[in-house]
C-alpha cells in the first residue's frame, strides 16, 4: 500500500510542477505581449498574435527599427540582456519567452 500511495504523491507532484511550468510561461508571455502591443503602438490584441508567428517579414511584418525595441521591452520586463549574436531568439513570441525562462532559471529568478 505504501508503493500505491508514493505513486500517487509522485503523480500528484509532478502534475503540480507541470501546471506552475505552464502558468509561468502563460504569464511572462502574456505580459510580453502586452507590452510588446503597447510600445510598438500594434494594432492587435494580446489575443490576436499568434505565440509562433514570426515577428517579421510576412508575420507581423516588423521590420529591424521594430527588433530593437522587442529587446529593449524584453530586457526592461524581464531585466536581462540579450547576447549579441541573438537574432534568432527574435523569430517569435515563443522563442523569446524560451530565451526569458532560461536565463531567469539561470540566474535563479522565482516568477
Amino acid at each position: 500500500m505504501r508503493l500505491g500511495k508514493s505513486l500517487g504523491e509522485a503523480a500528484r507532484s509532478i502534475m503540480t510542477s507541470n501546471q506552475d511550468i505552464i502558468t509561468r510561461r502563460a504569464q511572462i508571455t502574456a505580459t510580453f505581449k502586452e507590452e510588446l502591443i503597447r510600445r510598438l503602438n500594434l494594432p492587435f490584441t494580446p489575443e490576436d498574435i499568434h505565440e509562433d508567428v514570426s515577428l517579421f517579414g510576412s508575420g507581423l511584418g516588423l521590420d529591424s527599427l521594430d527588433a530593437l525595441e522587442i529587446v529593449l521591452c524584453a530586457e526592461s520586463c524581464f531585466k536581462l540582456k540579450f547576447p549579441e549574436d541573438g537574432a534568432p531568439i527574435l523569430r517569435s513570441i515563443n522563442t523569446i519567452v524560451d530565451f526569458v525562462i532560461a536565463e531567469q532559471d539561470k540566474q535563479g529568478v522565482q516568477p
